[in-house]
């Protein structure tokens, strides 16, 4: 309904590089580029220019990106007007999610959407927090489930809607016989001077860590790096550190640890929110979804 290459822009200026845009489109970063130039050829203005080794939208393309914007929530009114007119809700519906979010809550509230709307059908995708965004945008997915990070787009953001879901407690995790688990509260400061697992440098995990962990005074040391939580698990239980693995998170019970909530201010914790594309939430199917997440959440 709208010209697709302003998608391109919008997922251009999100991600920052042609390549990233064109990743997240399924499309070769000649071919993204090729039709910026295209677009910018019939509007007569510049949008994109080279800057050292990569590219800086300019005011022009943020002029368009604003009408842009607009532009998709009035579409996504109108898609979600239309269907309020006709038969029960159908086509395919994809819902994403970070990874425990995705095996915790995502599996629950799609069987409850699929019960409700039988004509739909119901997908799933695990991504990253930020590759959800992307994916919102980019139309291959039509609700996420995120962890609330640095590099979200911020709540007023125009191009989505976002509802705060739940706070997810961290819990930190010690080997059997550790000190702490004779302690009738725990703090997270009371392990500071513990060597601590984390996630990858870039995972959405490395920085829930880091900034709890600031938030409560001191930096970790780091000395292991796991993704996985039964890796950082089995680490801990050998006596390779700690780590702090959030409520809804399951670890594997054949481990010798000990998970022990954390207490004080401030207590760590990750906010999920759900995020869905400004102008859908009217949406029956959207709106469903929306309903049966927050349900599902609640238990």
């Amino acid at each position: 309904m709208i010209d697709p290459r302003l998608r391109m822009l919008q997922l251009v200026a999100r991600c920052g590089t042609v390549t990233a845009a064109a990743a997240a489109l399924h499309y070769t970063p000649s071919a993204v580029s090729h039709q910026l130039r295209q677009l910018a050829a019939e509007l007569g203005v510049e949008l994109v220019v080279q800057q050292g080794r990569g590219i800086r939208l300019t005011a022009a393309a943020h002029t368009l990106l604003e009408h842009t914007e607009r532009l998709h929530a009035q579409v996504e009114r109108a898609r979600a007007e239309l269907a309020t007119i006709g038969d029960e809700p159908g086509g395919r519906f994809t819902m994403c999610a970070f990874s425990t979010a995705a095996s915790r809550l995502l599996p629950a509230a799609a069987a409850r959407l699929r019960d409700a709307y039988p004509q739909v059908t119901v997908r799933l995708m695990e991504a990253e927090p930020s590759r959800c965004f992307d994916l919102l945008l980019a139309r291959e997915a039509d609700l996420a489930l995120v962890v609330v990070t640095a590099q979200n787009p911020p709540l007023d953001d125009e191009r989505f809607q976002q509802y705060s879901l739940l706070d997810d407690p961290l819990d930190l995790v010690v080997p059997e016989g550790h000190p702490l688990t004779t302690r009738p509260a725990v703090q997270l400061a009371d392990a500071a001077r513990e060597p601590w697992i984390v996630g990858r440098q870039e995972s959405t995990y490395y920085q829930l860590v880091l900034t709890a962990c600031m938030a409560a005074g001191f930096t970790p040391d780091i000395a292991h790096y796991a993704d996985e939580w039964d890796t950082g698990t089995a680490l801990v239980a050998n006596g390779f550190g700690v780590i702090l693995v959030p409520r809804l998170a399951r670890l594997h019970s054949d481990w010798p640890v000990v998970r022990l909530p954390l207490h004080g201010e401030p207590a760590p914790a990750r906010r999920i929110l759900a995020a869905v594309r400004q102008g859908a939430e009217a949406h029956p199917t959207v709106a469903k979804a929306l309903e049966v997440v927050h349900e599902v959440s609640l238990r």
